[in-house]
């Protein structure tokens, strides 16, 4: 039965009824990580499922070749009770807009795993369509690769509009079709995953990391110490202190690691996270919560990524980039 964790409501395959998918023809927008993730599970679950893709998608015979019937986006709307919609953040209006909503059948369920684009209000579906969000927690081959296994990934469910009161049947029955009620389906709403979702991303596991990582290498390197013990000191073994946190918390990291390191922790930690940088992690919360770095995204989008591109170019080409090159060619594991 659903319970609570942390305040949060948490439902389960015993709060799921899977019937309710039988019968509707469910198309998923996409066949990427998460789409191919979606589509597969669903199918192996009994249910009727065709991909939209752009004409001459690179992943049209892919899916194809998965036993997917497989059509242009326009085309696999129409008549679907349910769409869920799995391309970039960036191309989902024009798509919305082009595609989905002039086939999009009166009383149909609108679905997405990430708020972007209804919480900022770019997308505005109909009054007469239900709106809900199924977010894995993992990649798309998490979630194929826990399913096949008899497992789940944990999913956050949000409900953003209700038309028919059946909303919150169909995404709990979603959740469990894709395996997610395996592990859980965790209760937000869409501002809440789409908010915090960013802040995540730019702050601490994109941004933050790559730039503490960017930032140790230099300082090694421009105080004259060899790349390579820079490389393995600042990138190569975040993976393991990593690992340690994800499988057992803060905890279990300062447990494994020697108390040269644990102490050096409390002693550096906080002067290098400083009440400066908490601030600029609150203005980065604060653009995203006005809609600011929404704003600038979808301009970038529309200007040709120029932002995106310069930064990727200027990114790829940092020194730290042909050292790991050659010394992951003497890490046979990753091969």
């Amino acid at each position: 039965m659903a319970g609570k964790i942390l305040g949060t409501t948490v439902y389960y395959d015993a709060d799921c009824n899977l019937s309710k998918l039988e019968g509707k023809k469910i198309t998923v927008l996409g066949y990427g990580s998460q789409g191919h993730a979606h589509a597969l599970n669903l199918k192996e679950n009994g249910m009727d499922v065709t991909i939209g893709l752009r004409g001459g998608s690179s992943s049209w015979k892919a899916a194809e070749e998965a036993g997917l019937t497989v059509k242009e986006t326009a085309e696999a709307v129409k008549g679907a009770d349910i769409v869920m919609v799995l391309i970039p953040d960036e191309l989902q209006a024009d798509v919305y807009a082009q595609d989905i909503a002039p086939n999009l059948k009166q009383g149909a369920y609108l679905a997405f795993a990430h708020g972007f684009n209804i919480h900022f209000k770019q997308i505005t579906p109909p009054k007469d369509v239900d709106v809900f969000m199924i977010a894995p927690k993992a990649p798309g081959h998490t979630v194929r690769s826990e399913y096949k296994e008899g497992k789940g990934t944990p999913c956050l469910v949000a409900v953003y509009q209700d038309a028919t009161g059946h909303a919150w049947d169909i995404a709990l029955a979603y959740g469990a079709g894709i395996g997610g009620a395996r592990a859980a389906l965790l209760e937000t709403t869409f501002k809440c995953e789409t908010e915090t979702d960013l802040f995540g991303e730019q702050a601490v596991l994109c941004g933050g990391v790559t730039e503490l990582i960017k930032t140790g290498f230099e300082v090694l390197t421009e105080a004259g110490y060899e790349p390579v013990n820079a490389y393995f000191e600042c990138l190569h073994e975040m993976k393991l202190i990593v690992d340690l946190i994800y499988e057992g918390g803060f905890q279990k990291m300062r447990h494994s690691i020697s108390n040269t390191a644990e102490y050096g922790d409390y002693h550096a930690g906080p002067r290098v996270i400083t009440a400066d940088t908490k601030k600029a992690m609150e203005q980065i919360l604060a653009d995203i919560q006005s809609g600011k770095f929404a704003d600038e995204f979808l301009a970038d989008s529309k200007n040709g990524q120029k932002f995106l591109k310069e930064h990727r170019e200027a990114a790829a080409n940092h020194p730290i980039e042909p050292v790991g090159a050659e010394l992951r060619n003497l890490m046979s594991w990753l091969k």
